[in-house]
C-alpha cells in the first residue's frame, strides 16, 4: 500500500460521503480512476481526498454532476473557474426560483380545491372522488 493510501471507507468518511458516492463519481469521471492495492482494493490519495470534498460541497450548493465536470475540466484546463461557477450559480438560483414559482401555483390549487371541497358531500355518482374528479 502506498504512502498517505486511503481505502474507500477511509476517503469517503474523510470527504464526508458514503462509498456509493465515491464509486459514482469515479464511474462518471469525476474522479480519477483509483489506483488498487495488490489485493484489488482501490486506494485513494490525499489530493482526491479534497477533490471528493470539493465535489459534495458543489453538490450541497446544488450543482449537478454535469455542472461540477464542467468546473473541474476548466480548473484541469489550467484556468480558475470563477466565471463559470458564477453563471452556474446564476443558473440554479434560476431553476430554484422557477421551482417555488411553480409550488406555490401548486399550493394555491390544492387551496383552493381544499376550500371547494369544504362543502361538498363525499357521496354522489363520481368514479373514485369527486373531490379530485371535479377539480
Amino acid at each position: 500500500m502506498a504512502l498517505h493510501a486511503l481505502t474507500i471507507g477511509q476517503a469517503a468518511e474523510a470527504a464526508g460521503l458514503t462509498r456509493k458516492a465515491v464509486r459514482v463519481y469515479e464511474a462518471k469521471g469525476l474522479l480519477p480512476k483509483a489506483e488498487r492495492s495488490t489485493t484489488g482494493y482501490r486506494l485513494y490519495t490525499p489530493d482526491d481526498v479534497e477533490l471528493l470534498t470539493f465535489i459534495r460541497q458543489a453538490r450541497a450548493l446544488g450543482l449537478h454532476l454535469d455542472d461540477v465536470r464542467e468546473v473541474l475540466e476548466i480548473r484541469r484546463g489550467g484556468t480558475p473557474p470563477c466565471d463559470a461557477v458564477r453563471n452556474l450559480l446564476d443558473e440554479r438560483i434560476e431553476e430554484i426560483d422557477s421551482t417555488v414559482r411553480d409550488l406555490l401555483a401548486l399550493r394555491q390549487t390544492l387551496a383552493e380545491t381544499r376550500r371547494a371541497a369544504e362543502g361538498r358531500p363525499c357521496a354522489g355518482p363520481s368514479t373514485v372522488c369527486s373531490i379530485i374528479e371535479v377539480a
